[in-house]
């Protein structure tokens, strides 16, 4: 097998360099062969840590040349192991693409029935909190155990807060992974079924060969499965984004913005998860990262156009590590400018890896998405451009409870003043 394997590599590579036409298979034919030499190493460490590796690179480049193909995303979940919340965020993303990977639903269930499973050994090696996280979608994703999920949710819930401000500048990717997998739970992980993944999905021929949900089973799915994921997804934002002023949750904020920002284009969408999100506590985080705004930022924010770094060359963008994230999925397709990964020096510890330029860019960016958000639906959010502050409409302007704010607020809030409704 071994032998094998290793002249499979090499012919690989050598048509990948002298059949260039067909680089987008030979790329991922590689990271197959890769990740069988990771699976059939038992004896080295080292050796199956150095294969896992290797094939995560060829699957990534793979995916960066076709990132709304599904397929790849679930190849990478399956070497994401050990971590369960980057194996839930790949396994859901790889449903809620262009092109959806219909078959990884039978593999997330070895991740989710272990995980169910609460005196497993794979669920004892699961921090708590991804625990309960992983739980939560479970339950929502394959039905089972139902009586499982107010507990599972409690749990996280009542650990996130903690947990952030421990994490520190360390919750930036676990935030925005959190953020994805809840969207991709709100859309219901691609089922046909959705209410709103039916009006956002890609209309392709072979949905016409789809066969429709049964009536019930639609019934169902709609009135249970997406009043649990917005109930989890809300609760959420409700911990989240109490933390005012605290930078190592705008991950979370930016990504939960992007889905948000393209529901209010889809008006068949937005009535699903507007009425229950949280709209005063996002106009006071939007607001206290305005009283940190220069002057000459306000342009660059309230214009249509994307906030694009001043100093930074466009023939070399460098994304935020969520931009990676978001890449491929749905409601992603129209958040970027064209070409803007198009830098292909960035290898993929520089993707992830947090610079000290990225929090500016990523407070402008969520500032910018804001007020798109208040540009199209001033009867959620709206923004008042003459004093550059964010209100919301009188039906979401609710009181919130300061005992409940996080001490990572060290500004003060005041009142939201009024601000007139879009034209």
């Amino acid at each position: 097998m071994l032998t094998f394997i290793y002249m499979a590599y090499s012919m690989m590579g050598l048509l990948l360099e002298t059949v260039p036409v067909f680089e987008d298979t030979w790329i991922e034919c590689l990271g197959d062969l890769a990740r069988y030499r990771m699976a059939i190493e038992d004896e080295c460490l080292r050796d199956r840590e150095t294969w896992t590796v290797v094939s995560r690179g060829w699957y990534k480049k793979a995916s960066d040349k076709q990132p709304s193909v599904g397929r790849l995303y679930h190849h990478l979940a399956i070497l994401a192991r050990p971590s369960a919340i980057r194996q839930l965020f790949y396994y859901s993303k790889s449903l809620c693409v262009e092109i959806p990977f219909e078959a990884g639903r039978d593999s997330m269930m070895t991740l989710i029935n272990p995980i169910l499973e609460q005196n497993s050994s794979q669920a004892s090696t699961v921090p708590p909190i991804d625990l309960a996280f992983v739980q939560c979608h479970g339950v929502m994703f394959s039905r089972k155990k139902p009586d499982m999920l107010s507990t599972a949710m409690a749990e996280f819930l009542g650990l996130l807060d903690n947990c952030i401000g421990r994490a520190a500048r360390d919750w930036l990717e676990p935030g925005h992974l959190i953020g994805i997998a809840n969207c991709c739970a709100v859309v219901g992980y691609g089922f046909v079924g959705n209410p709103i993944w039916t009006t956002i999905k890609p209309q392709r021929d072979a949905d016409a060969e789809d066969p429709p949900p049964a009536e019930d089973e639609a019934d169902t799915r709609t009135s249970q499965d997406l009043a649990n994921a917005l109930q989890l997804a809300n609760k959420t934002h409700d911990v989240v984004l109490r933390r005012f002023g605290d930078p190592n949750v705008l991950s979370y904020f930016h990504v939960t913005l992007v889905f948000m920002n393209y529901l209010t284009s889809r008006p068949e969408a937005i009535p699903h998860m507007a009425p229950s999100f949280p709209w005063k506590l996002a106009a006071l985080m939007l607001n206290t990262l305005l009283s940190e705004c220069r002057t000459e930022q306000y342009p660059r924010i309230e214009g249509k156009v994307f906030p694009r770094p001043e100093e930074e060359d466009e023939l070399q963008p460098r994304p935020l590590p969520e931009d990676w994230a978001l890449r491929g999925l749905v409601w992603a397709a129209d958040n970027f400018p064209s070409g803007w990964f198009s830098n292909d020096k960035l290898d993929e510890d520089e993707r992830h890896f947090e610079i000290a330029s990225h929090a500016g860019k990523r407070k402008e960016r969520v500032l910018y998405l804001g007020c798109q958000i208040a540009a199209k639906s001033s009867e959620y959010l709206r923004y008042d451009s003459q004093v550059h502050q964010f209100n919301v409409s009188p039906q979401y302007d609710i009181d919130v409870n300061p005992m409940h704010i996080s001490p990572a607020d060290s500004s003060d809030l005041g009142e939201l003043p009024d601000a007139p409704a879009a034209a």
